[in-house]
């Protein structure tokens, strides 16, 4: 599956009515860390397809969201499960520790 793009309009269906669990990459455009992990989102969207979905939303176009969960650096990542959110990652890491997130909330 490859990444879902969030805005204000599908995020109420695609993250907190999934049936899935979600992860939720806020980024930027001008966000160095946000351009190091982006490759490893996709990557990682494709590998976890059927178990998590992947999302990102840029938090130019998103700002009501992003304020909705005192999103205040990025990348920040959120994880929700049943439209909660259940866990939280501020900061770049490497494909192995976000990997092991993930299977945390599968």
């Amino acid at each position: 599956m490859s990444v879902v793009h969030l805005n204000s309009g599908n995020f109420k269906t695609e993250v907190l009515e999934s049936t899935l669990p979600v992860l939720v990459d806020f980024f930027a455009d001008w966000c160095g860390p946000c351009k190091m992990v982006a490759p490893i989102i996709e990557q990682l969207a494709e590998e976890f397809t059927g178990k998590i979905k992947i999302a990102k939303l840029n938090v130019d176009q998103g700002q009501d969201i992003a304020a909705k969960y005192n999103v205040m650096s990025i990348p920040t990542m959120i994880f929700f499960k049943g439209g909660k959110n259940v866990d939280q990652i501020v900061g770049a890491l490497p494909k192995q520790q976000l990997a092991a997130a993930i299977n945390k909330h599968i």
